[in-house]
């Protein structure tokens, strides 16, 4: 079809099939009526008689256009009928439930304050600029700001006359280290309409009880921005206990599917009037995805992007860089930036992007297809990053069950902190997003573990010249526990070569500023917001220590194995929260859960049979 013909048909409001054939294999079909729309679905060449297989939805009619081998019509007639048809400018996006669930948040009762004089007594501090260690120090609050920091004497020795003068609240610090509230710049807010069906009062305090004052939300797919907009308000008000919350809604989440540079303008410019913080790209056509990214930044929204493989090879992570992006999720993008022998990466014969066990499977190798550590090409992508203050939030946790399933699985905190709703969504199921444990082996998990290697590899290296890299945790998916799962992240920037304190800086400094907060939160300075967390220990000697569950020590004064760690006070806006007393009420949410389905206490079946 000619551009003047396609364009006619545009106008006229007709429907028209798109082919955007991406790397080789894949392609999209869309519809340009705004009540209909069809998705074509592997489109797969055959080499012998160049013939095009092709599924196409209809609405809910199923048709198979040209030939193709039955087994390979049957398996993606399978798929697409299991619901893995997404909207044409979204991947692993599910239209919502037919009926919405009430889902409320219950005003808050927990937290006291905040105070006229709150003063954290005794403390070593952590500030979060990287700076080392400090104390004892004591630590003055007044409302929601603070207001004096003040150094009383030597590790084991306090002068009583360098102490600031008593508050009408004071907490004894002694053995503690206090440090910013941890912010989490990537996660996803959970309903009861969401198919993990967890109660969005579960995740936010998921949050909190693992240090989280802060969160970036990067995307909806059963809510539109204004479900999540409110429970920002509520959070700013601290009418419940949550972290306060900026939203990035999906670029592409939107009942009106748009194709047009025009209407993806528009889009932005709706976004920017209803309140949003930010936007997050995935899975639309590239050049409505340069026009989001211009607009944004003209409208004064930030960007950041799940650069999938779906539309990578039309626009990698340096070339999105160049037209203004601002930050980039996981890591997507950047190996492609870095091939030399190839333009695509390399995929199976029998490889379908909608079968995530082939989709996570083979993206464990894409590391190895890119230039090596060092190399001319590996050095110009850094710089090219680097020179524009590129934003990396790696999520190494979400993929962590690709190197070591069963470790992720039996991790100790999901016997008494991961609901039955999150089990059964998880179980290798084709319909959940995440869960394509099918026939996960031991070569896939070797496969991962050297793609951790070089992938750890260029983060260390991004953040040691000076890029900003900030901790997420992506969690929901994949064994993966909200709140946990930030923890976990932490351990492994430190296993890809953070320093202890560079961990911290990536979970505070950084990561406010890359939400623009660094003038409010992320160091404990004066003027800036209290938002602040306690730990009973040192931090830096053992992350584990923050972990709700703690860790396990042997003392030997009682010859006994203790537990010890977890976070003891999370204050945010000057309202302090007992860590214990919220980690009962989630572990009490998951009890209830499990008597209801009269499962007992303890571990969890995978395996159903």
């Amino acid at each position: 079809m000619s551009a003047a013909k396609l364009r006619k048909k545009q106008r006229e409001g007709a429907r028209v099939n798109f082919v955007v054939p991406p790397p080789a294999i894949f392609g999209y079909c869309v519809s340009i009526s705004e009540r209909r729309f069809a998705l074509c679905l592997m489109m797969r060449r055959n080499a012998a008689t160049t013939k095009m297989r092709v599924i196409i939805m209809d609405g809910m009619k199923l048709t198979a256009s040209c030939l193709g081998s039955p087994l390979f019509i049957a398996r993606v007639t399978l798929l697409v009928a299991a619901g893995w048809i997404m909207q044409p400018a979204v991947a692993q996006l599910a239209p919502p439930p037919a009926v919405m669930v009430d889902d409320p948040i219950p005003h808050r009762t927990e937290g006291a304050g905040p105070f006229k004089r709150l003063i954290l007594r005794g403390a070593y501090m952590i500030d979060g600029s990287g700076a080392p260690a400090r104390g004892p120090i004591d630590l003055v609050v007044e409302g929601d700001r603070i207001k004096e920091i003040k150094l009383v004497g030597a590790p084991g020795r306090i002068e009583a006359n360098l102490r600031p003068e008593k508050g009408d609240h004071e907490i004894d610090m002694s053995g503690y280290y206090i440090m910013p509230g941890f912010i989490n710049t990537h996660v996803h807010t959970f309903s009861l309409n969401h198919l993990q069906k967890t109660p969005t009062d579960y995740i936010l305090k998921l949050w909190l009880i693992n240090g989280i004052t802060s969160v970036r939300d990067l995307g909806q797919t059963f809510h539109q921005p204004d479900w999540l907009l409110d429970i920002k308000r509520r959070s700013e008000r601290n009418e419940i206990a949550a972290p306060r919350i900026d939203v990035y809604p999906f670029f592409a989440n939107t009942p009106h599917p748009f194709s047009t540079v025009e209407q993806a303008k528009a889009r932005i410019r709706d976004f920017k009037k209803q309140g949003v913080d930010g936007v997050k790209f995935l899975g639309t056509p590239t050049n409505l995805t340069v026009a989001g990214i211009e607009e944004a930044r003209r409208v004064g929204l930030r960007t950041t992007i799940h650069n999938d493989q779906l539309q990578v090879s039309e626009g990698n992570i340096v070339f999105l860089a160049e037209h203004g992006l601002q930050g980039m999720e996981h890591w997507y993008g950047l190996p492609e930036s870095m091939f030399e022998d190839r333009s695509i990466q390399h995929y199976s014969n029998n490889y379908i992007y909608d079968d995530e066990q082939d989709r996570f499977g083979e993206a464990g190798t894409l590391w190895a297809q890119a230039a090596p550590p060092g190399s001319k090409k590996w050095e110009e992508v850094m710089d090219a990053l680097l020179k524009r203050q590129f934003i990396i939030t790696p999520t190494f946790v979400p993929y962590l069950a690709s190197r070591d399933l069963w470790r992720v699985i039996r991790a100790p905190w999901q016997d008494e902190y991961t609901l039955p709703a999150l089990w059964d969504y998880w179980r290798p199921n084709p319909l959940n997003h995440g869960s394509f444990w099918f026939d996960w082996t031991t070569e896939r998990e070797m496969a991962w573990r050297e793609n951790y290697r070089i992938w750890m590899q260029f983060i260390n290296e991004y953040k040691n010249r000076g890029g900003l890299v900030t901790a997420g945790d992506d969690a929901g998916f994949l064994y993966n526990l909200p709140g946990f799962g930030f923890t976990q992240e932490l351990e492994l920037l430190r296993e890809a070569g953070f320093t202890p304190l560079e961990v911290i800086r990536a979970a505070t400094q950084s990561g406010a500023r890359a939400l623009g907060h660094d003038d409010q939160v992320g160091v404990l300075k004066l003027g800036m917001k209290a938002d602040i967390i306690a730990v009973r220990g040192n931090p830096l000697a053992n992350l584990k220590l923050l972990y709700p569950t703690g860790t396990i020590r042997f003392n030997p004064q009682t010859q006994h194995t203790e537990r010890v760690g977890g976070i003891d006070y999370i204050i945010k806006d000057g309202i302090v929260y007992d860590g214990q007393q919220l980690r009962d009420e989630v572990k009490a949410m998951v009890a209830k859960q499990k008597a209801e389905r009269h499962i007992g206490p303890g571990v969890m079946p995978v395996a159903q049979q």
